[in-house]
């Protein structure tokens, strides 16, 4: 597993009132209305009884209120009471509780029907009153006891507010028509006249949003002296920050509905004329009760928004921030309007170049420029609707339903789809995320297209780089990209493989035994040596002080027998508890399998000694190299192995002549700088370790070299690092520069550019698990086994590799 930045994120809710749907600007403030005098707090703004009926698009029955006042008011104590409007009869009761923000909705939802085909929004209140289409009354009432009223002038004084439609006796001055099993009664914009007649007028029901004729709330409204260009501004930073802004603009042209930063995106049809300026923003709301296609006033709190932070800890972070405006209040001036077109990205709209180099520096400090850079590019249209065409897939979907896309279908492709990582800070700068907003998964793999539009508006990811957040998701058109298979060693020929099995415990499925065994057996060809890494303890990752890892792998070799491989032998050496890195309490560690039939393993040292502290030697035995402790540890108590694995050193026998292995995982990539993020380019400080590590292992084979120049020896695992990266460089020369005479030759090296890759991270496919072998190693043949990391369903985040060689 590659331990990139990687963690559970919650977004603190700011501002956001209890009960609120869709929040609106403010007309009149003022207290509780005394009876008969005209509403200017809490009033009845939408009456529905078609709810369930023949022809209704809503199931329920349903009663919105909203708050014309500025101030929140509490509903507790309160109810929506509701009588069928005769002259006779008895009212039914409601209650009510939790309190309405101004300018804000509260749905109270009725009885269901057997028709309809759309659920209600999120109710704030529940209630089982069956109303009618086309007749009835309803009272606001400040109390829960049923009214007791008869006529119009006793339940105007009884009530908050009423509203009386249809044929209802009981009305403020006159009832309000047009109501059906299709339409409500909406109220207008205007103050209320204490007419219902006047006040409503009929509409496609609404519910938990402000109504089509700029009704609830106040409605309408006059745009503010911003518009978005002016909140996102031409540099990284919104000039606005931490400002609060008024009646901003905009068409919605998404929502997001799920996750832990729901809200809505606004795009201005209205653009300025410079490049660096977007015209769209997020808008920050818990509940959003606005329909795309709404063309909205919003109010709020401009805030540069920084993923994996959190208050004043934003210098912990390297990513990006999004602009976003939160606190949010909005105004709904219509329905229905076009969107902004999307901006067709064609493969040379975006930079080449992914991410200027500014020596390490913040990207925010300087201007935007969308010619320089992918980086800048995305940044001036965060928030504005972009569309990619037939788009091939070049990181699969996982279980979040995200995935990557190129924009540049011929740039650093690789030999099965993907796109490629050629050098340090190379980022392929067409390789672009693809998120739904309706949390739908495409299910794809590298190679796969999105055949059609896939459009939405740019968003940043929560864990950093750019998204666009799909509204529209192209046709998925599976490739079925076939596994890769092994050639099988002949008899002459060792084959030695390495295999990330990401934190196998024994508590793992079947599923994923059975997997890992196949892809040993089938697509490794049944190999003589396996170097395993990240095996965990016999208890997983509970963190309980066990650090034996028999039951994992008595059950990893049982599944490799069962799908028709050897009954492999193994070697490790059980790590000091949580001493090792990883996942807490799983202890994980190196494992030598290999085939008795085949190849033998040499062991040697007194089974006294600790070997999880005790370092294995290089000694001359009979003249050839030998280890003092066979399988042993390469100086554990060094620095360099602080909180990693230490590499497990073994002597084999393969028709009688000597084989060296050490089998490794270095130190992960925790900590790094993000590499779509704000320092460019960004720090690796994880290098430095990694670089002393392989320091240490190089001088290890030089200490066999020294005594026999000819042995074989076989360098792999999970380096956690390219095979163009200064801790290569260490490994093979002893130099991170590169410089010397190489002692390993890095195999990956030897393949065709485009098949350099063991590893698929944020849609780039690259290199981090190695084989390195001695150059007077004979018959080398190498194989990257690719039958993970490409694909939405994998066993293991990495794909392994297999050499065979004739000692």
């Amino acid at each position: 597993m590659r331990a990139h930045v990687l963690s559970g994120l919650t977004r603190a809710t700011a501002g956001v009132a209890v009960g609120g749907l869709a929040l609106a600007t403010l007309v009149a403030a003022g207290d509780s209305p005394a009876s008969a005098t005209p509403a200017t707090s809490v009033v009845v703004n939408e009456v529905y009884g078609g709810g369930g009926n023949s022809g209704a698009t809503y199931t329920n029955d349903f009663v919105e209120l909203t708050n014309r006042s500025d101030a929140a008011v509490s509903l507790d104590g309160w109810s929506v009471q509701y009588h069928s409007g005769g002259a006779t009869g008895s009212w039914q009761v409601t209650p009510l509780s939790g309190s309405i923000a101004p300018g804000g909705f509260y749905l109270v939802g009725e009885a269901k029907g057997a028709g309809g085909t759309q659920a209600l929004p999120a109710t704030q209140a529940t209630g089982t009153i069956a109303m009618s289409a086309t007749a009835g009354t309803i009272a606001l009432v400040h109390g829960t006891a049923a009214l007791t009223c008869a006529d119009s002038a006793a339940c105007q004084s009884a009530s908050v507010d009423l509203v009386g439609f249809g044929t209802a006796a009981l009305n403020e001055t006159a009832p309000a028509a047009g109501a059906s099993n299709t339409a409500s009664v909406q109220r207008s914009g205007k103050p209320d006249s204490d007419d219902n007649s006047a006040d409503f007028s009929a509409g496609d029901p609404t519910p938990g949003a402000a109504n089509a004729g700029s009704g609830g709330g106040g409605g309408g409204g006059e745009p503010g002296p911003l518009r978005i260009h002016d909140v996102q501004g031409a540099n990284w930073l919104s000039p606005h920050d931490s400002e609060k802004v008024t009646n901003v603009p905009g068409v919605v042209t998404a929502i997001r509905s799920a996750g832990s930063s729901k809200g809505y995106w606004i795009q201005d049809p209205t653009p300025d004329a410079s490049p660096a300026t977007s015209e769209g923003v997020f808008v920050y709301s818990s509940s959003p009760g606005v329909a795309v296609g709404d063309s909205v006033l919003v109010s709020g709190t401009v805030k540069d928004y920084y993923p994996l932070s959190s208050g004043d800890t934003v210098q912990k972070t390297s990513n990006l921030s999004v602009t976003e405006i939160s606190g949010s209040t909005a105004s709904v001036l219509s329905h229905g309007n076009a969107l902004p077109p999307a901006e067709i990205i064609k493969p040379d709209t975006v930079p080449a170049t992914y991410a200027p180099d500014l020596g390490g520096a913040n990207i925010e400090a300087t201007p935007i420029d969308p010619a320089r850079s992918a980086l800048d590019f995305w940044e001036s249209r965060e928030g504005m609707r972009v569309e990619v065409d037939d788009a091939r897939v070049v990181g699969p979907s996982n279980s979040y339903g995200e995935q990557f896309v190129t924009t540049k279908p011929a740039q650093a492709t690789t030999y099965r789809g993907g796109t490629e990582l050629l050098g340090e800070n190379a980022v392929p700068s067409g390789r672009i995320e693809v998120v739904p907003t309706d949390g739908s998964n495409p299910g794809v793999s590298v190679g796969d297209v999105l055949q059609g539009a896939t459009a939405g508006p740019v968003d940043y990811s929560q864990f950093g780089g750019y998204t666009i957040a799909a509204t529209q998701v192209g046709t998925a058109q599976h490739k079925n990209l076939p596994p890769v298979v092994a050639t099988p060693q002949s008899r002459k020929q060792l084959a030695v493989a390495t295999y990330n099995v990401e934190n196998l415990a024994p508590g793992d499925s079947a599923t994923k035994y059975a997997r890992l065994a196949q892809g040993v057996v089938t697509n490794l060809a049944k190999p003589d040596i396996v170097a395993v890494e990240e095996v965990q303890d016999n208890s997983g990752a509970t963190d309980d002080g066990v650090v034996a890892a028999d039951q994992t792998l008595t059950k990893l070799t049982a599944a490799i027998v069962a799908a028709g491989g050897p009954k492999y032998a193994w070697r490790e050496i059980d790590p000091v508890n949580d001493k090792d890195g990883g996942q807490p309490g799983g202890n994980i560690r190196v494992v030598f399998l290999f085939n008795p039939a085949r190849v033998s393993f040499v062991d040697r040292g007194s089974s006294s000694v600790d070997r999880s502290t005790t370092p294995t030697s290089v000694e001359k035995l009979k003249g050839k190299p030998a280890l003092s402790l066979s399988p042993g540890r390469i100086d554990p108590a060094n620095t360099a192995w602080d909180s990693s694995r230490k590499p497990l050193a073994g002597e084999f026998r393969f028709r009688n002549k000597p084989v060296f292995v050490v089998a490794n995982h270095f130190a992960s990539k925790l900590g790094d700088q993000n590499a779509d993020g704000r320092y460019q380019y960004p720090a690796q400080s994880s290098a430095v370790q990694r670089a002393a590590q392989a320091t240490e292992v190089h001088a290890f084979v030089q200490r066999i070299l020294k005594v026999d120049k000819k042995s074989d020896v076989v360098v792999l695992g999970d380096l956690n690092d390219y095979q163009f990266s200064p801790a290569l460089a260490a490994l093979t020369t002893g130099s991170t520069s590169g410089h010397g005479r190489p002692i390993l030759t890095d195999l990956i090296g030897t393949l065709p550019e485009n098949e350099r890759y063991t590893y698929v991270y944020d849609g780039i496919s690259e290199v981090l698990d190695h084989i390195l072998v001695t150059p007077r190693t004979h018959g080398v043949q190498y194989q990257v086994v690719h039958v993970n990391a490409e694909y939405t369903n994998q066993t293991s985040d990495h794909d392994p590799q297999v050499v065979r060689l004739k000692p």
